[in-house]
């Protein structure tokens, strides 16, 4: 039977249900103010499999997925008075109804299209307020909670078990995590809300025994959990960040509204990183289905890529890897076409299924080994059995892998000329002559199919937009699998760095002015294409073709933008590394001025548009045409490639730009260098889209959190400050 890791008890525990033959299982559903991000979404693939392995070994699974459709009560949002669901709602017109029933209806076809086996129930919150006021009743009657002013709170100082489950039993601990800011009603600063006063002109909200408001976060999973699963039940799921606060909060409430504990197993399913830092919006990796279902990319390549890394390890999802899933994926199901051709048996076919089945449940009960699962198929698929016997074992255990692999079985239509080549094709190898059936598949190829095989047939198919892509380019989904050269020697005078990102028009602009005035001096331009989904592409590799100091890397999606610079930098081998931002146009030779700033030794950075700052809470725009500067603004920034092996790369956390280039800036004054502008060089400033075609409330936060990673850094170095340097 199942084992998986307890987060509760800190150990392996057998899933033995309290019921014979049924297991209540409880998973944290979605917030639905917006899509799920595939970080979520590999949450749900754990829960997943577990009923999965439950079910194939004969067990019932009641599944429950509650849907939070008013937002996420934490902390900071309940304090400010916000509801997510409601600020989405008027940002699009919408009711807060209609619109979380619209992200309801997109969560659900998410989960369809992963193969994600439907839970039974999806109550909604605000469907089961009635049951959250019961218990919250029952825990002020009981004292373990108090009201003050409407509100009511949670009192952690009554549940002494608080913090079982997250090891947070200290003080400190316990209010570092929590990051809110100070609630002065609250008797301790741990407590948490049950139930919160409506401030004034609220919409949402319900008649309670403390006047109208609405429940606290954690509350909704315990009165859905109990009502519908019972006051005990098997196991409860989600993700890493849930386990602190809000499962440790769900415990408190759950066990002191029923009196004992209330779930055997909790399960928690480690971080996706993307493109090697944590899944947020805020760090704009949060990526959503649709992002690479229209490369031509399946959502199940994506389970597929989720079963190679356990459960409890951080899994760093790049489009090279989903690229590599889907490869995997597309091999396993001609294996499987293949197999089901071959009329064969083998000698001990029900020996040989119930071997192979029975190894594949030991490595599925061993916490959910789906990494050895998958190994194991591979090994099955290419051990000595005939191909019925492999089909058997395929058909039973993708009950539990989930990837349909016998479901891909039919020719694709495909235009008739093709279907004759490929005809054409097969009777050239009939007779041995391999080398003109290689040439049609080769042009097949070109022309988009890829072709498989088989012992009776030869299956065909469309190739995805991603396959032609990468058969028209080269493409790199992150900066990690571009190659350094900063140790080598200098080639050139100049490397110009560009970050392209869509808006051909501003691209061409940067990129010619660029070249027309560095003139005939030594230099190259790497243009970085950061994931451009127009003409921009195909007109850059023109480019390079026609101008051999072009040289273009092509990411597959939009990377960061500290991960996208790094890789300008990281190819440059010019003496004199300038970065110029697509919203420019250089109106004239800037190149000997920016020589003569850099030939100070003192000098780190040199560029027009210097930035000033008394306190590093708020930098200004400098004055002057002239002047030692505390940062350098991206526009157009300058400095000498050695530089580099002092200062480092830049900070790949900052995904936005927006003060990155105030960040790096410190980088170079922390090694003792200055920072100089000089406003009188000729670049002109355009309109900058990645900036102005962004909605308001997502430039604030954008801005916001990487000027919090800027001040984490760097907020108490006022001794870099040009005004407190001290001049020899």
């Amino acid at each position: 039977m199942l084992s998986v890791y307890n987060t509760l008890t800190k150990n392996m525990d057998e899933v033995a249900p309290i019921e014979p033959d049924t297991v209540k299982m409880y998973s944290c559903g979605p917030t639905v103010y917006r899509d799920a991000h595939i970080g979520n979404l590999r949450s749900y693939l754990m829960a997943d499999w577990i009923r999965r392995i439950l079910e194939y070994q004969g067990m019932q699974v009641l599944h429950i997925k509650n849907i939070t459709d008013v937002g996420h009560m934490r902390q900071e949002v309940l304090e400010q008075g916000e509801d997510k669901v409601i600020a989405a709602a008027l940002a699009e017109g919408k009711t807060p109804a209609e619109i979380a029933q619209f992200y309801t209806d997109r969560f659900l076809a998410d989960e369809a299209s992963l193969n994600i086996l439907r839970a039974m129930e999806f109550p909604k919150a605000t469907d089961h307020v009635a049951e959250m006021l019961e218990i919250v009743e029952d825990l002020v009657a009981k004292g373990v909670a108090y009201v003050v002013e409407g509100n009511v709170y949670f009192a952690v100082s009554e549940f002494p078990e608080y913090g079982k489950l997250s090891g947070n039993i200290h003080e400190a601990e316990l209010l570092g995590a929590v990051r809110v800011d100070a609630d002065l009603n609250k008797r301790d600063p741990r407590d948490f809300t049950l139930w919160k006063s409506a401030e004034e002109g609220r919409e949402i909200k319900w008649p309670s025994p403390w006047g109208e408001g609405f429940p606290g976060w954690h509350i909704e999973c315990s009165a859905m959990s109990i009502k519908y699963l019972g006051r005990k039940f098997d196991i409860h799921t989600g993700g890493v960040d849930n386990i602190f606060p809000h499962h440790e909060g769900e415990i408190g409430q759950s066990e002191a509204f029923v009196g004992e504990s209330v779930v055997n197993t909790w399960v928690h399913g480690q971080h996706l990183l993307a493109d090697g830092v944590k899944m947020a919006k805020s760090t704009g990796n949060s990526f959503i289905l649709s992002d690479f279902e229209y490369q031509g990319l399946e959502p199940l390549a994506f389970r597929y890529l989720c079963m190679t890394a356990r459960y409890r390890t951080r899994l760093n999802f790049t489009f090279t890897a989903l690229k590599a899933a889907q490869r995997g994926l597309h091999r396993l199901r001609n294996r499987v076409a293949i197999w089901s051709e071959d009329p064969r048996q083998t000698a001990d076919d029900g020996g040989a299924v119930e071997e192979w089945t029975g190894r594949f449940l030991d490595r599925v009960n061993d916490n959910l080994d789906l990494p050895g699962a998958l190994a194991l198929t591979w090994e099955m698929a290419r051990a000595n059995l005939s191909g019925q016997t492999k089909l058997k074992i395929i058909r039973q255990i993708d009950h539990v892998l989930g990837l349909d692999l016998d479901a891909d079985g039919a020719v694709q239509e495909v235009p008739a000329d093709v279907n004759s080549r490929i005809d054409e094709r097969s009777a050239l190898r009939d007779r041995g002559e391999y080398g003109q059936a290689d040439r049609i598949r080769g042009q097949l190829a070109d022309e988009g199919y890829a072709l498989s095989d088989g012992r009776e047939r030869t299956r065909v198919r469309a190739k995805a937009p991603w396959e032609m892509t990468e058969q028209k380019r080269d493409t790199i989904s992150s900066s990690a699998e571009v190659p350094s050269l900063v140790n080598l020697d200098n080639a050139f005078d100049y490397s110009i760095g560009v970050i392209a990102n869509n808006y051909l028009g501003d691209v061409q602009r940067c990129i010619e002015s660029a070249l027309k005035w560095v003139g005939d001096r030594s230099a190259e331009v790497i243009v970085v294409d950061n994931g451009s989904t127009d003409g921009t592409p195909d007109w850059l590799d023109e480019l390079a073709q026609s101008e051999d100091r072009v040289r273009v890397i092509h990411a597959d999606h939009t990377l960061g933008e500290g991960a996208a610079k790094n890789i300008a930098l990281k190819q440059s081998l010019g003496k004199t590394i300038m970065l110029l931002d697509t919203s420019v146009e250089l109106g004239g030779d800037i190149f000997d001025r920016i020589e003569e700033m850099l030939d100070q030794t003192s000098v780190g950075l040199a560029g027009p548009f210097g930035l000033r700052t008394d306190d590093l809470h708020h930098f200004h725009e400098g004055e002057g045409e002239s002047g030692e500067m505390d940062a350098m603004q991206a526009y157009c920034f300058a400095f000498r490639r050695d530089r580099l092996r002092d200062v480092g790369l830049m900070r790949e956390s900052f995904r936005f730009y927006r003060n990155l280039d105030i960040d790096y800036s410190f980088h170079f004054k922390e090694q003792g260098f200055r920072v100089v502008a000089d406003q009188t060089l000729p670049v002109i400033l355009h309109e900058h889209r990645v900036w102005s075609e962004l909605a308001e409330g997502e430039r604030d936060e954008l801005s916001r959190k990487n000027y919090g990673r800027f001040l984490d850094k760097w907020g108490q170095r006022t001794d870099l400050l040009a005004s407190n340097r001290q001049t020899p």
